[in-house]
């Protein structure tokens, strides 16, 4: 019997159907098309519309869409984890409402919070559950309602954040398929550059949170952009080093989509062609913990077995990981 990696066996994705995009944002603040395309990529983003539309409603469909194309029964599902930062509510996990929606009755579920990171940490958590021969198969959602948390009269991050999000199937792999390594880091020192102040146990919704507007994302952009520039191109880099990866055993790079510049700067220090880049960006801007299995879903049919990937994020905390991957199957 061979070493067990965890394999991702099929993806599936979902985004709303509304459309937010520049030209509408033009009517709702100071800023134009040409100004947001230069300088993060982002031509429109999907809005998830609707009273007590949640989160989870994004989960349920990518769930629903991956079991359907992998032809799985819901009930064999293991455990679910849902990397977010827009929850449902505080409680139960979005992850409990998600298995709850698709009808995996016997699965654990659990959320995971960190960010633009979430679905990198998500991953390799059940990525390891798979490993230990526990678990035969674990669903691994990225998904965010970003609208749920931005400020629309604050152009510096209402421009960028979008609603989406998708879902992967991890399943035991003797060829050596699937999660081959992941390196993850966070700096706790980075919160006070981009977080949400309001909410939490330190400041309990009020009265005065809601008036200073700390419900919404708060972003130091210059800061954060400096931090994500270095932090997510160095870590690409070290695990392409540890795993004695060249540009040319790298058959795609898969970044989190926060901005055109960032992405563009992490695959020169990989050494990689632009053709070499999965990007959505234009389409969907940031849909924090959704846009890495989003990528994948976007790209699924161009992806073949074995094929080598790195998958590496940056986001709010500080978080930021990569993971070398060999795609599982050849659509």
């Amino acid at each position: 019997m061979g070493k067990i990696t965890a394999s991702i066996t099929g993806v599936h994705g979902f985004v709303p159907e509304y459309r937010l995009t520049n030209q509408e944002l033009e009517t709702m603040v100071d800023t134009n098309d040409e100004w947001i395309v230069s300088r993060t990529g982002i031509k429109e983003r999907r809005i998830l519309k609707g009273e007590g539309q949640g989160t989870s409603v994004i989960g349920i469909n990518a769930v629903k869409g991956l079991l359907e194309k992998t032809n799985t029964n819901p009930e064999e599902i293991d455990l679910i984890i849902c990397a977010t930062v827009t929850p449902d509510m505080f409680f139960p996990s979005t992850a409990n409402l998600i298995a709850s929606g698709v009808g995996a009755f016997n699965a654990f579920s659990y959320d995971v919070a960190a960010a633009c990171s979430g679905f990198l940490y998500a991953l390799t958590t059940g990525a390891s559950m798979i490993e230990s021969g526990r678990y035969k198969k674990i669903i691994v959602v990225g998904a965010d309602k970003m609208s749920s948390i931005i400020d629309y009269t604050d152009r510096a991050t209402c421009i960028i954040f979008g609603d989406g999000g998708g879902a992967v199937l991890l399943e035991p792999n003797e060829e050596g398929l699937g999660v081959v390594d992941s390196i993850h880091r966070s700096d706790g020192r980075g919160g006070e550059y981009l977080n949400m102040k309001g909410g939490g146990s330190c400041y309990p919704a009020s009265l005065e949170t809601v008036q200073a507007r700390q419900h919404f994302v708060y972003q130091d952009g210059s800061t954060v952009f400096k931090f994500a520039v270095t932090n997510m191109a160095d870590i690409s880099a070290e695990i392409m080093e540890k795993n004695n990866l060249s540009a040319d055993d790298v058959q795609w790079l898969v970044p989190h989509q926060a901005n055109k510049r960032i992405i563009d700067a992490t695959a020169r220090r990989m050494g990689l062609d632009d053709s070499k880049v999965m990007m959505n960006i234009e389409k969907y801007g940031n849909t924090t913990a959704g846009t890495i299995p989003l990528l994948l879903w976007d790209y699924e049919q161009q992806l073949k077995k074995g094929d080598n990937l790195v998958l590496a994020a940056f986001g709010g905390g500080f978080t930021w990981g990569a993971i070398f991957l060999k795609w599982g199957y050849t659509k």
